[in-house]
């Protein structure tokens, strides 16, 4: 059953389009952009952030993050954890590494009144009705505005990345001179894309007067870009690992290549630089016009997959499905881990344990992060993860026996004394990439499969993958497999036209009036004004779920003021998860935004004054701009998608 009329609920009678339009605009024609010195991409992670940067005047030297403070045995500090430490008055202390361990050397009674929050990226991907105050849960329990910890974070980074330009430069690095690049999940939605640039305003990384300074980059799409760089010395070819050579396993002989590769990038990063040829790399030659591959972005919250196609002569990409995938990233498993903890000791217990022993509760994720890389599928000795001993303490104090009768009582009398045994296949059935991706029409006869982000290491999800495509594809990890996003970023934010084609994830328009026609509309949209029949609530399409969108394509559609007197004219923006959307009344078609058209200081004596409105889809995120047709003035368009 459709909804009731929303323009006529609110009274609105909609409005009415004076020249529906499209443009096609030449996808080479791309608007000029201002110059900058160099460029600085932060990659906000789920689990760990870090940033990289380019000269402008050097695009091929890929500097990465001075190597960070800290750091865990048997995980890689390439990159710093995301977590964050406020004083207790609520004012920013410390970021990554340092956070983590000041907090975790406070006093267990002082440590309650600071607010310290990690993985907290996740949120701004399922809170369904995100705005500027969607708030976040500190480890304590207390709440903290989500755009404030995101603003400190951009701030810190902002400090660092300066500081250190400064340094190289020999002088006081100006802000205005960074093209600033954010790193975001491709299956994010308008109103989580346009908070992270609300909270790039905040923390002044760029300013409202000058958006073009900052550019929001797709994680995959940036992976993308540069795995087309790579050269054979740089990645593994799993396939090429298929069979057993001299009685080792294809995993080992992976692992092996790897740990090379690792080796390899850890003696090049003394330097931090990275040279990015100035070629395509030679998977990249074996790829012909047409031809399709896939990148999937394992992070820590998200995987997400993207299919490109090749365009030759230039080597440009288009996106040939639109972005899709989910929360099945590696805090998936910490999730379950914590489901089990819960399962052997209590969910009283374990929530409790959290709130009074904070500190204690991240020396145990620790642990367990140390472990988790370590599973294999060929390995068949446990994985010992060792219990702190505050939570042995805790536990005894909490339920008057001890951890070691839990443990016997739900993990069978073979379980460790005062530590948790996993063995592998445990933490491999927590391991299930959406195998759904693949199932679609688009990602089949792809010639390449990208493995990226920091969850590409786990052997497991290899094996699984692997596993999931028997043979259909060749599967490529790059070696330096965590920071290929980061780098990716850098290459995007110096050439943004790299990729000439979208996919539109959804069907956006806007509610108008349109000329009843008898027969046709249905007669409760029939509103009668001034003698004229009109139909209300029409869905005037923009663009289609799934459409293709060359860069620089714009929408055109002009409006008039209902007054003359009118300084202001918002408009509701509509979407939709499928296409051939009739009316905005209909089920699953939602209100998702507002275009606001600043009228005030055009106005002419012109009797009816048009307002002409482009509206750009093709870049990463929705862009509006206006023109007063009479007077030739440009008129203040903004897009919001937070205030719904």
């Amino acid at each position: 059953m459709a909804n009731p009329s929303p323009a006529k609920s609110i009274g609105d009678p909609g409005i009415t389009p004076l020249s529906p339009t499209h443009i096609q605009n030449d996808s080479d024609q791309v608007p000029d952009r201002p110059s900058f010195v160099v460029v600085v991409a932060i990659d906000f992670g789920t689990t760990s952030s870090g940033y990289a940067y380019a000269f402008t005047k050097e695009p091929e030297c890929i500097h990465t993050m001075r190597r960070w403070e800290g750091g865990d045995p048997g995980v890689s500090n390439q990159k710093t954890p995301t977590t964050i430490l406020l004083t207790p008055d609520r004012k920013f202390h410390s970021f990554g590494y340092a956070a983590r361990d000041f907090y975790h050397d406070l006093d267990p009674q002082e440590s309650k009144q600071w607010l310290y929050l990690e993985k907290f990226k996740m949120k701004l991907h399922t809170t369904a009705n995100l705005s500027i105050d969607t708030e976040l849960l500190a480890a304590n329990g207390k709440r903290v505005k989500a755009l404030d910890i995101f603003a400190y974070a951009l701030a810190f980074f902002r400090e660092q990345a300066l500081k250190e330009l400064s340094d190289q430069t020999g002088g006081d690095f100006d802000n205005n001179d960074v093209r600033w690049v954010i790193t975001v999940p491709a299956i994010w939605k308008m109103p989580a894309k346009q908070f992270m640039r609300e909270a790039a305003y905040k923390s002044g990384l760029v300013s409202r007067e000058n958006p073009e300074q900052l550019i929001i980059s797709l994680e995959p799409e940036a992976a993308s870009i540069y795995c087309r760089k790579l050269r054979l010395h740089q990645m593994v070819d799993l396939n090429a690992q298929k069979s057993t050579q001299n009685g080792v396993s294809p995993t080992e002989n992976v692992g092996t290549q790897m740990a090379q590769g690792k080796e390899h990038v850890r003696r090049n990063r003394q330097s931090r630089t990275f040279l990015v040829e100035n070629v395509i790399g030679e998977l990249w030659a074996e790829l012909q016009e047409g031809d399709r591959y896939v990148v999937v972005d394992c992070g820590g919250g998200t995987v997400d997959l993207t299919v490109h196609q090749i365009r030759l002569p230039e080597g440009h990409l288009k996106e040939l499905y639109k972005a899709s995938g989910g929360p099945y990233g590696s805090i998936g498993i910490d999730y379950e881990f914590e489901k089990l903890l819960c399962r052997i000791f209590g969910q009283d217990f374990v929530d409790q344990f959290k709130l009074k022993r904070p500190a204690a509760w991240v020396d145990l994720m620790i642990a367990f992060e140390s472990r988790k890389r370590a599973a294999a599928p060929e390995r068949t000795n446990p994985l010992n993860i060792n219990l702190p001993f505050s939570f042995i303490d805790y536990y005894k104090k909490f339920r008057g026996h001890s951890v070691e009768h839990a443990l016997r009582k739900n993990l069978g009398k073979h379980s460790g004394v005062k530590r948790l045994k996993a063995n592998s296949k445990h933490v491999s059935s927590l391991v299930c990439p959406p195998e759904e991706l693949f199932s679609k029409p688009e990602v089949s006869h792809i010639k390449f499969l990208f493995l990226v982000g920091g969850f590409a290491e786990s052997p497991l999800l290899q094996a699984a993958v692997q596993d999931m495509l028997q043979g259909r594809s060749r599967i490529i990890i790059p070696h330096d497999v965590g920071l290929t996003i980061l780098k990716g970023a850098v290459l995007f934010g110096l050439d943004p036209s790299v990729i000439k084609v979208r996919r539109s994830p959804l069907t956006y328009g806007v509610g108008v009036l349109n000329r009843f026609v008898e027969g046709k509309h249905p007669p409760e949209k029939l509103l009668v004004k001034d003698g004229t029949r009109w139909c209300t609530d029409v869905f005037d399409t923009f663009i289609c779920a799934d459409q293709s969108v060359a860069l620089g394509e714009a929408v055109k559609r002009s409006y008039t003021p209902a007054k003359p007197s009118q300084q202001v004219i918002v408009i509701h923006v509509y979407c939709a998860e499928r296409e051939g959307v009739a009316f905005i009344s209909e089920p699953g078609v939602r209100k998702c935004g507002t275009l606001k058209l600043d009228v005030s200081g055009t106005e002419s004596s012109a009797p009816r004054r048009e307002i002409q409105t482009l509206l750009q889809f093709g870049d990463t995120e929705i862009r509006a701009m206006a023109l007063d047709v009479s007077t030739g003035r440009s008129v203040r368009a903004s897009i919001d998608f937070l205030s719904h």
